[in-house]
């Protein structure tokens, strides 16, 4: 009788393998993920795919999108969520091992005010939000999340994106801030154009702007007017004979040193924003501290237009008025002559640095006006060929093909002073600097640079034409719209909407990217430099349409004197 074979030996049991690179359903639990206690079990949670809303004031950093070797708003958030510790030890750095996905990306310094992120991470124990805002800056603020379907994807299951950009009212007055062309055509007339002289002392305090040296001031150096044919910026300095102008600039302080490149590109680090050379003006916790500047009140402010004070300053608008009157009384300024003259007369505020100087002007954002603004907006709305307003994607190429769902600016908001435009834009997707070239080509329009025309030109897919791009700073997206999903999923899961972080989200507003939007302005003028620019010279695209019409006549001139011989 054969012996049985002998019995294989007991294999030791073995324990499940966990992994928390996501390829099962054991691969999303973390058996570490919370301290436990002698003689409790230990806890194990799962990954979550969850939307994330956010915030974000876009000053100092080169975007949203990741980028090696900047600084983002997207490295820093992924910082934040392996510290805070929704994200593993393999994961760090390797956003697609947990689907990471963006609704929005932002370009240099444009801010957010919602915007969405989706990936699957470890939303327990309790506490995510506040752990995650303990690890990022004052400048970047998680409002909350919401748990989403496993096939969710922020980008792809956004339907509309809205952005607003806040431009100046005074960016839509053809008198303000012009350029060195205009000025000078407008000498001996009824209309006579007043040089820009804080703009001029604006532009040499940035290094490379105007090919001035850093702290020149008005009575150390005057510029040489011939030397004005090589300025890039039309702005203008004082001539030997402008002694009156120049002794109401005696007391302007221009600060002691030249202003860094980067923030001129709107790249500040809201704390620098909000400590250095800002004088009186200051941010504090809830509300915002404004220095009692002629612009404090907004001059001739139209009763018709939709005013939206900004939540506090309404509040505060009796003790501005009373401050600026006050500076009014103790300025050294010698009165205007005439209304015409207070239009274009400097208006310099005697404030703690000086650094704030005004023109003084009848324009308002009138019915009229807002019309106009309106319906020059409007030509984008629609499906069209967007290649003019990109960079680096070809009129042949699809991406190209954008649809515009509306573009209003029916609302004005006052910022510290200055009065905004709001200009609200509401589009399936938008290219990189679209929408600023958008709104630099639609102001050119209203200051009357360029005919209303070009906006059809522009659109064309056998044109190529260049059009200018407006400061970064008064861009931010407000928000982003899941239509086609909330109504897919809404038996089963929360709507993707702001509606729950609609006060946090405009707390946040108010304290962070309003304040940067208005200071930028106060102190470098990042709108008013930008207008100096708007002229035939830099752009010659803008008699793009007059040109054509000239060449088509000497064709046609030239075709019929050839028939005539031939006859």
């Amino acid at each position: 009788m054969a012996s049985s074979p002998p019995s294989s030996p007991p294999h030791p049991s073995k324990k499940p393998k966990m992994s928390s690179s996501a390829t099962t359903s054991d691969a999303d639990e973390d058996p570490s993920s919370a301290p436990f206690a002698a003689g409790e079990p230990r806890r194990r949670y799962k990954r979550r795919k969850v939307a994330i809303f956010l915030g974000y004031c876009g000053a100092g950093y080169q975007g949203m999108q990741k980028n090696p070797g900047a600084r983002t708003i997207e490295g820093d958030l992924e910082e934040a969520l392996f510290l805070a510790g929704a994200v593993p030890e393999a994961d760090r750095g390797l956003p697609r091992r947990y689907d990471w996905a963006r609704s929005a990306r932002t370009d240099k310094g444009v801010s957010a005010a919602a915007q969405v992120v989706s990936g699957r991470f470890y939303v327990d124990p309790p506490g995510l939000v506040a752990r995650l805002n303990a690890h990022l800056s004052d400048q970047i603020r998680v409002f909350g999340f919401k748990r989403v379907t496993n096939s969710f994807n922020a980008k792809k299951f956004c339907d509309r994106r809205r952005y607003v950009y806040l431009i100046p009212v005074f960016a839509l007055d053809p008198s303000a801030h012009p350029d060195r062309e205009a000025v000078m055509a407008s000498m001996g007339s009824d209309n006579e154009l007043a040089r820009c002289l804080e703009c001029s002392e604006r532009g040499r305090k940035i290094p490379g702007l105007m090919g001035r040296w850093a702290g020149s001031s008005i009575a150390e150096k005057r510029v040489d007017p011939a030397a004005d044919e090589t300025v890039a910026v039309a702005c203008f300095s004082l001539e030997e004979s402008d002694k009156s102008e120049a002794n109401k600039l005696e007391n302007f302080d221009l600060g002691s040193g030249g202003v860094d490149e980067e923030q001129h590109d709107s790249s500040t680090m809201i704390g620098e924003t909000t400590s250095a050379n800002m004088g009186a003006n200051e941010v504090e916790t809830g509300k915002l501290v404004s220095a009692a500047t002629d612009a404090a009140v907004p001059a001739n402010m139209n009763p018709d237009a939709t005013v939206e004070p900004v939540a506090s300053y309404v509040e505060e608008y009796d003790k501005f008025s009373n401050e600026a009157t006050t500076t009014k009384e103790n300025s050294t300024m010698e009165p205007s002559a005439s209304l015409e003259n207070q239009r274009l007369e400097p208006m310099v505020a005697d404030g703690t640095n000086g650094e704030q100087a005004t023109v003084k002007s009848k324009f308002c954002y009138g019915d009229e006006q807002r019309e106009r603004f309106n319906r020059i907006l409007k030509n984008y709305v629609g499906t069209h060929n967007f290649h003019n307003f990109t960079t680096r994607t070809k009129a042949e190429d699809p991406s190209a093909r954008r649809y515009i769902i509306s573009f209003d600016a029916n609302r004005v908001v006052c910022i510290e002073g200055i009065e905004f435009v709001k200009c609200e834009v509401v589009g399936q997707s938008f290219m990189l600097h679209q929408i600023r070239k958008m709104i630099g080509l639609a102001v050119a329009v209203m200051r009357n640079c360029a005919p209303e025309s070009l906006m059809d030109v522009a659109l064309k897919k056998d044109v190529n034409i260049n059009v200018p791009t407006a400061p970064e700073v008064g861009l931010y997206l407000d928000e982003c719209l899941f239509t086609s999903y909330n109504q897919k999923w809404k038996d089963s899961h929360e709507a993707l909407t702001m509606e729950a972080y609609a006060e946090e989200a405009e707390e946040f507003k108010m304290k962070y990217i309003y304040p940067h939007i208005a200071s930028m302005e106060h102190k470098e003028g990042a709108v008013a430099l930008w207008l100096h620019s708007l002229n035939q010279r830099n752009y010659p695209d803008f008699c793009f349409t007059e040109t054509n019409i000239e060449c088509a006549s000497a064709s046609k001139d030239q075709v019929d004197n050839s028939g005539e011989q031939l006859l």
